[in-house]
């Protein structure tokens, strides 16, 4: 990033235009990925749901805090953005204010569940219609774990080889082309629009941060005291190692090992519960990343001098709550399906890719701290689920000997 804004200074507009497709063949790598990876994210958490009775429970009770959570995070990106409005007055990608063309809003919510609702999902997937692919990879899900044992794990098999392929392709795109995309992104921002841009983008980090911080230091722990009973501060301590971790890999998929291993042997939380509500968790539940999503794409549209009125900012917060259930679980996938959320409301186009690379630049820290909130999420959830499920000692004052079993 540093050489891309010494780059952009020394080289001007004429270096920018020589390097910008760069960028333009990073954000276009991202945007190919998305439809794959999010398929077979989303029906790989949910057709790995066994149909048993027990487990039918305790899949609705999972799916439900995974929804709430996720639904107060957005909440909390939606209502900061709008108080502190970053995006208003930034210069970046020398974005003028233009009208919001053919805002992809439907006029009541029948309307909106007709358009979800695809009559060609190869045509809607074709078409970028990612709420229809996401809905469609949903039902596919569910109904996949509908079906009997010699039926659906093959299926099952089929769809996580999938996943896996699509998340090593993605940490190849992240690992080795982010940094040359980045570099050229950069030096296009800087050369055409000065280092003005990075105020805008430092606001709208602090915005995010705080954001995160409310989510994770506020509504999770009373969540755990007002649902599930429990002490927050002994499970923030017993959670202290999935956590570090988590913000230094910026990998909630890499993390869940550790994180297993804390909420059922410091935690106390049995088997069945861990085994069952944390690997769904990394695959759908991504409240940092709702809470990024909904809140970039506001920043995005208020960089534009686009207004959003009340029924395009509920569409932002549904879109936002489906892309994150399609997050991988790998670094910066956060950005890579903030597209999907910036298609439900029509905002495309060379200026928006420009705008996305630019939030690139102040990404790494932020996907750390989203993923220390998506893990922390994931554990309060096993948490609460266990308590309600009736099992005891979740979260009581760790034994002498716990640390040695972490």
């Amino acid at each position: 990033m540093l050489l891309g804004i010494v780059a952009g200074l020394a080289g001007g507009e004429p270096l920018a235009g020589a390097v910008g497709w760069l960028g333009q063949l990073f954000i276009r790598l991202l945007r190919m990925i998305i439809v794959p990876l999010v398929v077979t994210s989303i029906v790989t958490g949910v057709a790995s749901v066994a149909a048993g009775a027990g487990l039918r429970r305790l899949f609705s009770k999972t799916f439900g805090y995974y929804l709430l959570t996720s639904a107060l995070a957005v909440t909390i990106g939606l209502v900061l953005v709008n108080l502190i409005r970053p995006g208003v007055g930034a210069n970046l990608a020398g974005a003028e204010t233009q009208a919001l063309p053919d805002l992809a809003v439907s006029t009541s919510p029948i309307d909106l569940i007709l358009d979800i609702v695809p009559p060609n999902v190869v045509a809607a997937a074709a078409e970028g219609s990612m709420l229809s692919v996401i809905f469609f990879a949903i039902v596919l899900g569910i109904t996949i774990s509908m079906l009997q044992p010699r039926h659906r794990e093959p299926l099952v098999t089929l769809f996580e080889a999938g996943f896996e392929a699509m998340m090593r392709l993605t940490r190849g795109i992240i690992d080795y082309v982010a940094p040359i995309g980045v570099f050229g992104l950069i030096v296009n921002l800087v050369g055409t629009t000065g280092l003005g841009a990075f105020q805008a983008l430092a606001w709208y980090a602090l915005m995010l941060f705080c954001g995160l911080s409310l989510h994770l230091l506020v509504v999770l722990p009373l969540l755990l005291y007002l649902v599930g009973g429990i002490n927050p501060i002994v499970h923030f301590r017993n959670m202290v190692e999935p956590l570090v971790m988590a913000f230094s890999t910026s990998s909630s998929g890499a993390t869940l090992p550790v994180t297993m291993n804390a909420v059922q042997h410091k935690v106390g939380v049995s088997n069945r519960v861990t085994s069952f509500v944390l690997p769904m968790g990394a695959t759908v539940n991504m409240d940092g990343t709702a809470l990024y999503e909904c809140a970039g794409v506001l920043f995005i549209a208020q960089v534009l001098g686009v207004t959003l009125g009340l029924e395009q900012q509920v569409l932002v917060v549904f879109a936002a709550l489906l892309a994150s259930i399609g997050a991988a679980a790998v670094p910066s996938a956060g950005l890579v399906v903030i597209f999907i959320v910036l298609e439900a409301v029509n905002l495309t186009g060379p200026q928006v890719e420009l705008i996305v690379g630019a939030m690139l630049a102040v990404d790494r820290p932020l996907d750390m701290a989203r993923t220390a909130v998506n893990v922390f999420s994931d554990s309060c959830g096993a948490a609460i689920i266990a308590r309600s499920e009736g099992e005891t000692g979740v979260d009581a004052p760790a034994p002498a000997t716990s640390s040695a079993a972490g």
